[in-house]
This record gives structure tokens, C-alpha cells and sequence, in this order.
């Protein structure tokens, strides 16, 4: 792409000597359009003057072949209008000249695009993976707790989206400031917590085990540290204490 590139910047750096000379054309025409039409303009004058007076003198009959322009006024009306399409014609090219030096940048633009795209989601893949892995294990280890319990899963889920918003920061700090990392979104990624969005950041477990939600961010429950304990969501915490008021 880079040598393409290269070549398309070339005729670009062409293109306003092009359109200079095509401008200064347009005008040479234009100049001699305006002085053929004031030349034809006094001619036709004249002849009209001429006409009428032969009229008035009876020398010439009304509804004579002299009754009309001389074929000098006509050749010029003819000129006039070629030069016209001329003129219609170097305009055009001008415009389809500019019109596909736009095209092409357009398809350069979003070939760049679609390389950077590739690069981003590169760049966060393997940031990704080089910093999950770690941080979970010491997450783990960390924890004292495997998986398999609840406050296991507890801490593993908070480690492993910390993670993964680690990994995304790191591959973000490697783009140009100002630059979005736009990556995509796996649309089959499950959703968590009450505003039904991916994980991300810090997260806690609902110890209802029949919770519907189970997942929830800390911003969206009002949790700012890791609960001691149980902790319920609100609608687990509702059932749960109808459940004690009927017992």
C-alpha cells in the first residue's frame, strides 16, 4: 500500500499545475468569447439599422431574402457557441479530474483504516494475553480459595476483569494520543448485573446461589470495596428476608 501510496501522492502534488493551466485556458476562452459576442452584438446592430433603412427606401422589399443577418454575423454566432461548449467541456474535465483524485483518497482512507482496525485488535490480543494469564494465578493464589467455591469464584471473576481492563489500557497507551481503540464487541460475550452490560472492572457475586443475575459492578450495587461476608443483591435480599418472616 505504502508504494501506492507514494504514487498517489505524486499526482497529487501534479494536480494544481494541472488545474492552473486548465483555469488559465478557461479563461483565454472566456475572453474571446465576450469580445467574438461584442463584435457580433455591433454587427447585428448595424445590419438591423441597415435593414430598417432599406425598408424606408424601398430598396429593399419587405419579406425579401435580404431581410436577414449577413453570413459574417451568422459565422460569428456559430463561433460563439463552439467556443460555449468549449468551455463546458475543459470544466468538466476539470471537475471528473479533481472528482477522482477524491475517490482515490477516499479508498486509500479506508484501506488505512481497515490495516489500523486489524493493528488495534492485534495489539489487544496479544497485550491480552500476556497479562491474563499471570494476573489470574496470583489472583488465585492470592485468594487461598479455588474456583470451585462461591468466594472463590468471587475473586477470580474481580482479578480477571481487572485484567482484562489492564490489557486494554496497555494497548490503548500504544496508539497515538487522541486515538480511540475502537474495538469490537463479541456479541456473544454473556452480560451481568442490573445494566445488562459485559464485564468490566471490579465485580461482585450475589451468595444467593439461584440469584438470576449472580454478577453485578461495584458502581451499579453502591459497593466500593470487596464485601466481608455474604453479600445479596437487593432482589435476593427482599426474598430473603420474606423468607425469615415467614418462618
Amino acid at each position: 500500500m505504502s508504494s501506492s501510496f507514494d504514487e498517489f501522492q505524486s499526482n497529487l502534488e501534479s494536480l494544481p499545475t494541472i488545474l492552473q493551466k486548465k483555469y488559465a485556458l478557461l479563461h483565454d476562452l472566456d475572453k474571446s468569447l465576450q469580445e467574438i459576442q461584442r463584435q457580433n452584438s455591433l454587427r447585428c446592430e448595424q445590419e438591423i439599422e441597415d435593414i430598417k433603412r432599406g425598408l424606408r427606401t424601398g430598396i429593399i422589399a419587405p419579406g425579401s431574402s435580404l431581410v436577414r443577418f449577413s453570413h459574417d454575423a451568422l459565422d460569428e454566432q456559430k463561433h460563439s457557441v463552439r467556443i460555449a461548449d468549449e468551455k463546458v467541456a475543459l470544466a468538466a474535465q476539470a471537475y471528473d479530474l479533481v472528482d477522482a483524485h477524491v475517490q482515490q483518497l477516499d479508498q486509500y482512507l479506508r484501506n488505512f483504516d481497515e490495516e489500523l482496525r486489524r493493528e488495534r485488535e492485534s495489539a489487544a490480543v496479544a497485550a491480552a494475553e500476556n497479562v491474563l494469564p499471570s494476573s489470574s494465578a496470583d489472583g488465585v493464589a492470592k485468594s487461598g480459595r479455588t474456583e470451585g467455591g462461591r468466594g472463590g469464584r468471587k475473586k477470580t471473576r474481580m482479578v480477571t476483569a481487572a485484567a482484562a481492563q489492564v490489557a486494554a489500557t496497555e494497548a490503548a497507551s500504544s496508539f497515538p494520543s487522541g486515538m480511540e481503540l475502537d474495538l469490537p464487541v463479541d456479541p456473544n460475550e454473556p452480560t451481568y448485573c442490573y445494566c445488562n452490560q459485559v464485564s468490566f472492572g471490579d465485580m461482585v457475586a450475589c451468595d444467593n446461589p439461584e440469584c438470576k443475575i449472580e454478577w453485578f459492578h461495584f458502581g451499579c450495587v453502591g459497593v466500593k470495596e470487596t464485601p466481608k461476608g455474604k453479600w445479596y443483591c437487593a432482589d435476593c435480599a427482599v426474598l430473603k428476608n420474606r423468607r425469615k418472616g415467614r418462618s
